[in-house]
């Protein structure tokens, strides 16, 4: 009798994702890796190791590591991180913007773009955007804001469905990348100028999220040395927002992910960490870093709930924690798509399949704005019911 074809809703062990994530940190990347990963890890040190021979990248002398992320300099770093997150997602998403726990000040347009934007009135948000920009032309948060839009669009049209999930794996390079490049470095060049005059918590957490933003694009692209260029970068800006301001949360959304994620390597790409200088992390810590930026943080509870729910499901096999901590969200934006997918997902692992179907359906009969993204939807709706169908 031949064997059953496997279940596309069946876990995957944590390992066949984790050595993808080891530069996700706080951009929203995250993967699903085949039973390859291995190989592919012993193949990027091998090359990385001749690498260093020739350009003295690899091993560089104490104190000389943070000179090799120069903007015009290289870095030879593991492969490792691709998949974006659809918050991407995402990095942006709190429409609670009233101060809790840290200084973060926002223009006051900041809750109705949110809004458009995990509403997935993308085209409304980026014109709400460029007011802001046109409003106030000094302050990044206007040019993150129009990235972010542009990003929940790029995740839409680029994902698939595959090991039980939706989700934005890997695409080329586009034309229309440009665009949301430039915002990003905008955004960095405004923060670092007035860094430059008085430096502050706030001007490192946007700097921080604009090489953060541009390192999530080259992960989907596969871009890996860029990913890792610009990750590296990041996590330095946001470490550096939490000295000024140890009160500061939203820095612990991304500074949660990358140590929840380093955590959750394979033993193999623990190794290569070690030897490519890259800190350590703790999954314990990045939960608990993901929880505070959730109860605390002005921009990114949202995205921080979002991205445990994920971890929880992809990682740790919680399916029931990760439902009930993504509900809130979908609850709060039932018209965004992506949402209403990855609870379908979530429901499906449950094993709960009237549910799953209802999330499904929901989400293939939004009225979505942009064509190609709602054609996408569909596609990735007719996925997912096809396989629960199946089981």
């Amino acid at each position: 009798m031949p064997a059953a074809p496997p279940n596309p809703h069946s876990f995957i062990t944590p390992f066949q994702f984790a050595a993808h994530h080891i530069f996700e940190i706080i951009f929203f990347i995250s993967s699903g890796v085949n039973s390859a990963c291995s190989t592919l890890v012993v193949r990027c040190f091998s090359q990385a190791v001749s690498d260093a021979s020739r350009n003295f990248e690899l091993f560089p002398p104490p104190g000389l590591m943070l000179h090799n992320f120069s903007r015009t300099g290289r870095m030879n770093a593991l492969p490792v991180a691709h998949r974006v997150g659809l918050m991407g997602l995402l990095f942006l998403a709190s429409l609670a913007v009233t101060a809790r726990a840290s200084t973060l000040a926002v223009p006051p347009e900041t809750p109705a773009i949110l809004e458009k934007i995990y509403s997935f009135d993308l085209d409304a948000a980026v014109e709400a955007a460029k007011s802001m920009e046109q409003q106030h032309p000094n302050h990044p948060l206007g040019y993150l804001l129009e990235a972010e839009a542009l990003w929940w669009r790029i995740w839409c049209t680029s994902a698939d469905f595959k090991f039980g999930m939706s989700d934005a794996r890997r695409r080329p390079k586009l034309a229309t990348d440009q665009r949301y490049l430039e915002l990003g470095a905008r955004a960095l060049s405004l923060a670092e100028a007035q860094i430059k005059q008085s430096d502050s918590a706030e001007m490192q957490f946007y700097a921080g999220m604009a090489e953060a933003s541009a390192a999530r694009l080259y992960g989907l692209r596969a871009e890996n040395r860029s990913t890792a260029r610009y990750g590296v970068r990041a996590r330095e800006h946001l470490l550096r927002a939490k000295a000024l301001d140890p009160d500061f949360a939203d820095p612990d959304f991304g500074l949660g992910l990358y140590n929840y994620y380093v955590d959750t390597l394979s033993a193999i790409a623990k190794i290569l960490r070690f030897f490519m200088g890259i800190p350590g992390g703790s999954k314990q810590d990045g939960v608990r870093l993901l929880e505070h930026a959730i109860r605390q943080g002005v921009l990114t509870p949202s995205v921080a709930r979002f991205y445990l729910a994920l971890n929880l499901h992809r990682y740790d096999l919680q399916y029931e924690k990760a439902l009930n901590v993504l509900t809130p969200l979908v609850e709060k934006y039932p018209a965004n798509p992506l949402f209403q997918l990855a609870r379908g997902d979530l429901f499906a692992k449950l094993g709960r399949k009237q549910q799953a179907l209802a999330s499904y359906r929901a989400a293939n009969a939004l009225p979505l704005h942009d064509p190609e993204c709602h054609l996408h939807v569909e596609e990735l709706a007719r996925a997912s019911m096809a396989a629960l169908n199946s089981r």
